[in-house]
């Protein structure tokens, strides 16, 4: 290590690596130098990839990483994702449990056994690192870490920053939000002003203040969890009534063993809550030995015969319980359930047996709807089918009473000012600053958001009629509405726009209740013969609209359709993929009015490769499903909404980390262009003719999921070039599942003259545009490079050539062309491109998949060990 570029500081019990000079070696910032830093889960995520690369590339020795935060914060998640890419050693503090008591005390931790195990990892010595088993309530015993295999080593713990471990920890990383955010708003939004913040976080996180959040301020990465919850990774259930474990189909268990779990589920009701069961309201809490798990309302969607969960519980500590009902919240239900189960592949069958209602329930869960459904056939089940949960059900033996009422309209007429807000909606945007400095942020950074920012748990769907009739109306009169007809319900009442814009998770369960209230609207009380809902979902390319029609989809069991389907050939085949004329407009009409009618339609398709429509498909909305979905950039024009029922719209996504890259080059020439103009350069179809049609929407999302940086979009790719032959590919992919395909493109960089440079031109310098079939793709990040492994975003995100165009206006130059013909074979699990590199003397072949052990696998199986390269593009200027 050399000493007069990387020094190691003591500072307040910790140890800091910083290059003391700028470098000159490299065109790209140290990431070290910039730290502490404050930042979104993604960006954090990327920054710590990035600083432990570079850090072991300064110094010899292994890197250490602490990760701490309170309970449900996501450190534990990030620790996981961050070992999945890094080949590195990931150490528990939960395995240095000495008791089975409150696992947040500082006591129960064994702090001289984890600092002698990281001081023989850092001194490059085998350690033991101990076990501990939650089910038998003690240390089972132990393990090797091998010093020498280590070369980075990551601590995952609440106290993982704690002052006896951070002299030994190079790089410190604090996560908050997540459950623990979510948890003290959604205390304070019940209990009001009767509580400060700092009594209320005493109570429900008591070692938090005085234990925890003072060494959070020593974390040089410090990252804001927002996610709490999601539907993108749902869980589908069948769940029907079952005699015994033993009644099951024997297929089922044929080869995996049998498991068994037994735990509390307890359910709190606030304190200012009526005796009536709005169970949305409430928080759930699990107890599984001495483990407690919470969620926070009933988050499930209930769709035909299947109950959909999202991965919403999160590990909290006893003593959480505890604050809960010191608080005053009261334990209004609580069961046991027993559990045997089976888990092969992505599904599971358990029994599950429910003291207080003294039955027996068979439930099929897994994370793909179809798949759960084609399993039960399989199985043999067919119901019939429950979907109430098992609180439901326990309420209902109870005679509880629940609130369940009909979709309402406002209690008075709608005012002026209503009107106002629906007729001049505001427009939404997002903010492209990805990184926060730490002065800009509302202090500490530490604590939950005020309870003026609390948004509900979930939010209400309510109707607005145009009929005077329901003037001061509150309920729907559904038999009445039958009898009038359904188009004249259907034109006379709407739903009522959502008044604020929402996160992608919380829009994506929005839009699915926006669906069924509105199939209830529609539906209801006509023999269930009602018209299907029509979605529209529109929003700058690259924002993710495409993403959530699918996921929506996938929930509700519906079709979407493209109006990239619509797309004219002529238009097409001069680039304007952003013009409003390039659709046939009035086909789509046809479509739209063959769907709300009722009848079967043909709806066109069109062929990228070749510009031109290569033939139309039968569509008919089945009565059982009921919904249809349109997404596309002009989902929202009115000649378009006015023919749908629901209209969403999305921005951010890639659409908010261009304008970001852009703003960040421009800075680093000395220059500076604010987020509009950037805008009206690089986006100029969208604030004049997207936009305007986006603020209309009845549901308004933010994406801020970042599917630039992510985790969760992440692609594995070996790269070699090593000839191999085509039987050979042939071996290691699923001849069922046996695709190919061939296509040409160019790869164009773009650079702003002026930023500094050694001389080489890297991807950290560029912009890449890939023009392939007449489409224009953008890739923004530079990819992570970690061992053999390139990883990248698993897409391009299409672009206009509008934006193409507007980039060269701003001053970027195209320094590179690369042309290249590809060939691509795939089985849905592994893809494998050959691509042939004009003047290049022999093809490159890679190997891509989203699961890194079998891109590894396939490498390994076509012989490529010691022929990988991770060089993507490198051209002296």
């Amino acid at each position: 290590m050399d000493d007069g570029v990387v020094q190691r500081v003591f500072e307040e019990g910790g140890r800091d690596y910083f290059q003391q000079q700028p470098s000159t070696s490299s065109s790209s910032p140290s990431i070290l130098q910039s730290l502490p830093v404050h930042a979104s889960f993604d960006h954090g995520y990327y920054l710590l990839v990035k600083s432990i690369q570079e850090l072991r590339e300064k110094k010899g020795g292994i890197v250490t990483v602490g990760i701490g935060g309170p309970s449900g914060s996501g450190k534990t998640s990030l620790a996981e994702k961050l070992a999945s890419v890094i080949g590195c050693t990931l150490i528990s503090m939960e395995n240095y449990r000495v008791g089975v008591d409150e696992g947040n005390d500082l006591d129960s931790i064994d702090f001289d056994a984890l600092v002698q195990n990281l001081q023989d990892l850092t001194e490059g010595k085998d350690t033991l690192i101990p076990m501990f088993d939650y089910q038998q309530k003690n240390r089972i015993g132990s393990k090797v870490i091998k010093g020498a295999s280590s070369g980075v080593v990551i601590v995952d713990g609440t106290y993982a920053l704690d002052a006896r471990l951070r002299s030994l920890l190079d790089i410190r990383v604090a996560v908050v939000g997540g459950v623990h955010f979510s948890l003290i708003s959604k205390v304070q939004y019940d209990i009001g002003d009767s509580c400060s913040l700092d009594s209320l976080i005493d109570s429900i996180f008591p070692l938090f203040r005085k234990h925890i959040e003072p060494d959070l301020h020593h974390a040089q990465i410090r990252i804001n969890n927002r996610f709490v919850s999601s539907f993108r990774e749902a869980i589908y259930k069948l769940k029907c009534r079952s005699e015994a474990p033993g009644a099951c189909s024997i297929s089922a268990f044929q080869g995996n063993e049998a498991q068994t779990d037994n735990f509390i589920e307890m359910y709190l009701r606030p304190p200012s809550a009526t005796e009536e069961a709005r169970i949305n309201d409430w928080i759930k809490m699990r107890q599984s030995g001495i483990r407690y798990y919470l969620s926070i309302g009933d988050q499930r969607i209930v769709d035909k015969n299947f109950i959909i969960r999202p991965k919403a519980e999160f590990e909290v500590g006893r003593m959480t319980l505890g604050g809960l009902l010191d608080l005053g919240y009261s334990v209004v239900a609580s069961y046991k359930r027993a559990s045997t189960y089976v888990v092969y592949g992505n599904l599971s069958v358990s029994f599950e047996t429910i003291d207080t209602l003294d039955e027996t329930f068979m439930v099929l869960r897994g994370t793909n709807r179809k798949t759960v459904g084609a399993e039960a056939l399989r199985m043999g089940i067919n119901g019939p089918w429950i979907t109430k949960s098992y609180l439901e059900m326990v309420l209902e033996k109870k005679g509880v009473p629940r609130l369940n009422t009909p979709p309402l309209f406002p209690n008075t007429p709608t005012t002026s000012n209503q009107e106002s807000v629906i007729a001049a909606p505001r427009p939404i945007r997002t903010n492209p600053n990805l990184v926060m400095k730490l002065e800009d942020l509302s202090q500490p950074w530490t604590r939950s958001p005020t309870k003026s920012k609390m948004e509900p748990v979930l939010a209400t769907w309510h109707f607005i009629s145009s009929d005077p009739s329901h003037a001061g109306s509150s309920v729907i009169d559904y038999s009445h509405e039958a009898t009038a007809g359904s188009s004249s319900f259907r034109d006379t009442v709407k739903l009522v726009p959502m008044p604020d814009s929402y996160d992608f998770d919380r829009g994506l369960l929005l839009s699915v209740q926006a669906i069924q209230v509105r199939i209830s609207g529609l539906q209801a009380l006509l023999e269930n013969k009602g018209l299907p809902v029509i979605v529209g979902i529109g929003g700058p390319s690259g924002s993710g609209k495409t993403s959530l029609a699918h996921k929506m989809a996938n929930i509700v069991g519906c079709e979407v359709v493209s109006l990239e389907s619509y797309f004219k050939s002529e238009q097409v085949k001069d680039f304007k993929y952003d013009d409003f004329s390039s659709l046939d407009l009035s086909l789509l009409s046809k479509n739209i009015s063959d769907i709300r009618n009722g009848r079967r339609t043909k709806v066109p398709i069109f062929d990228l490769e070749t510009g031109a429509r290569s033939g139309f498909k039968e569509l008919e909305v089945s009565e059982d499903c009921g919904v249809i979905i349109f997404e596309g950039v002009y989902a929202l024009h009115p000649e378009i909404r006015k023919s749908l029922d629901l209209w969403i719209a999305v921005v951010g996504g890639v659409h908010s980390h261009l304008i970001s890259r852009v703003q960040r080059d421009k800075s680093r020439m000395g220059c500076f262009m604010s987020q509009n103009d950037i805008m009206m350069t690089v986006f100029p179809m969208f604030q004049q003719h997207i936009e305007p049609h986006l603020v209309h929407a009845h549901l308004k999302i933010r994406n801020d999921f970042d599917p630039v940086l992510s985790p969760e979009s992440s692609l594995f790719v070996l790269k070699s070039n090593k000839q191999v032959a085509y039987q050979d590919i042939l071996k290691i992919l699923d001849p069922a599942k046996f695709c190919s395909s061939a296509q040409n493109f160019i790869d164009m960089y773009l650079r702003l003259p002026g930023i500094p440079t050694n001389g080489q031109l890297t991807e950290s310098d560029c912009i890449r545009v890939r023009i392939c079939e007449g489409r224009f793709a953008l890739l923004i990040r530079e990819p992570l490079r970690e061992g053999n492994f390139i990883i990248q975003p698993k897409v391009d995100f299409d672009i206009s050539i509008s934006t193409v165009a507007g980039l060269l206006n701003l001053g970027y130059q195209a320094v590179a062309y690369i042309e290249a013909s590809a060939f691509i074979y795939q089985d849905g699990k592994i893809l494998i491109e050959v691509d042939h590199l004009q003047d290049a003397p022999s093809p490159y072949l890679q190997i891509k998949g989203v699961d890194k052990e079998a891109v590894a696998a396939a490498g390994s199986t076509l012989k490529l060990d010691g022929s990988y390269t991770t060089k993507v593009m490198s051209l002296a200027l």
